[in-house]
């Protein structure tokens, strides 16, 4: 149906669109083809028209478990790739802001780094109760240029968005409820975003598209005002000494 790698599945339910992040053996974690292909995704979703709403999801255990250690160790010595990678990081950001089609989260299980940006862009979020969220690019000494910090601010309050982008903290499924950054905490995520979409797409196609669109400009303009100070500074972020001694320690565990 869509132009895509095998990394994320497309399959169309009648007006809907189940999308899958598929890497489950790795627990989606993000790798060049994950991130390549969501950059890619979101015009192609805006672009089919039969499309009337969309569930987002993981395969397996997780939502998404963040970056693979081996895209990021790659990220930090090859230039092509680096600036390819921050370019579709804006693309995903900007694509899923501007897209028509409402997107309805499924968070199957952890959501973390851009897992947790997915999240964030969506328009209504069911969650796992054991799932949680997390923005831990500080930790490995990234600047999170398509993460929490962009968003939050918008669905929380400053100072609590300050708190999580800053220190990388996990936000469990309950709190992230309280706080307004997941709409439900329930035992099966799919079933009811899926429930709720379908009744989405049963809705006036034209109110539905215009109020989204009317809502999120609030959030481009959020986006717009910092992203291009965010992708710059997470391009020297990569160059930095103290992810490069992260990533080498991180990928040697790994290894081990």
């Amino acid at each position: 149906m869509y132009d895509l790698p095998e990394e994320i599945d497309v399959r169309a339910e009648g007006s809907l669109r189940i999308i899958t992040l598929n890497r489950p053996d790795n627990l989606n974690a993000v790798n060049d083809a994950l991130h390549t292909g969501l950059a890619k995704l979101w015009p192609q979703l805006n672009d089919d028209r039969d499309a009337r709403a969309a569930v987002l999801t993981g395969a397996g255990k997780a939502f998404s478990a963040g970056g693979d250690f081996a895209y990021l160790a790659e990220l930090a010595g090859d230039d092509e790739l680096r600036t390819k990678t921050i370019a579709h990081g804006r693309d995903i950001v900007l694509g899923m802001t501007r897209c028509r089609v409402p997107v309805v989260a499924a968070v199957n299980g952890p959501a973390v780094g851009l897992g947790c940006s997915l999240v964030a862009l969506s328009d209504i979020v069911y969650i796992a109760e054991d799932a949680y969220l997390a923005d831990p690019h500080v930790q490995v000494g990234l600047v999170a240029a398509d993460g929490g910090p962009l968003t939050w601010p918008l669905q929380i309050s400053l100072l609590l968005a300050k708190e999580y982008a800053l220190t990388g903290t996990r936000i469990t499924a309950e709190r992230a409820r309280e706080l307004g950054l997941v709409n439900h905490v329930v035992a099966d995520p799919f079933a009811e975003a899926l429930t709720t979409a379908k009744r989405i797409a049963e809705q006036p196609r034209q109110a539905v598209e215009a109020t989204k669109r009317m809502l999120n400009i609030h959030l481009e303009r959020a986006v717009l005002a910092s992203i291009d100070y965010a992708t710059q500074a997470e391009y020297q972020s990569f160059l930095s000494e103290d992810f490069q001694r992260n990533i080498a320690r991180l990928t040697a565990g790994k290894k081990r």
